[in-house]
């Protein structure tokens, strides 16, 4: 059925809960879950001084691998409680474009389905109702399951 599920993280609440929906259809299906956290470098090509970005790609590099750990974490948390079996993890950090790198990925690890929260941690994202989740949703070639 699904194979190669897609969950996008940015570690908020709304990406929380599309995870326990991809753990729940991981667990059906047997498919791989990729957990991707994507450092937005349009954030970083703002500041102009050399130091500064760097510091900042530090911390969203640090944010994206906590991130990734909540929800590997969680995972194993749900296996140790026996729901989860056949569930195998894959974590990935990238940077660029959040929906651009997300698409590019659906294509390059041939996924079958995209799990994703319906907004982001952002404030601004918050206020355009999950601009990423809208592109991803539609620019994507496989189905997307946004999680509200």
């Amino acid at each position: 059925m699904f194979n190669r599920i897609l969950m996008p993280t940015d570690g908020s609440e709304a990406a929380e809960k599309a995870g326990e929906h991809a753990i729940s259809i991981s667990n059906v299906s047997g498919g791989d879950i990729i957990v991707l956290y994507v450092i937005d470098t349009s954030y970083l090509k703002a500041i102009p001084q050399k130091e500064l970005s760097e510091q900042v790609e530090k911390q969203l590099r640090n944010e994206g691998k906590e991130a990734v750990e909540k929800f590997k974490n969680r995972l194993e948390e749900s296996q140790c409680q026996g729901h989860c079996k056949n569930v195998n993890l894959i974590t990935m950090i990238k940077q660029g474009k959040p929906a651009d790198v997300i698409l590019k990925t659906i294509d390059d690890e041939n996924i079958d389905l995209v799990t994703i929260g319906k907004s982001g941690k952002h404030g601004l994202e918050r206020l355009i109702e999950g601009n990423t989740t809208e592109r991803v949703v539609r620019g994507s070639k496989v189905p997307v399951h946004v999680v509200a």
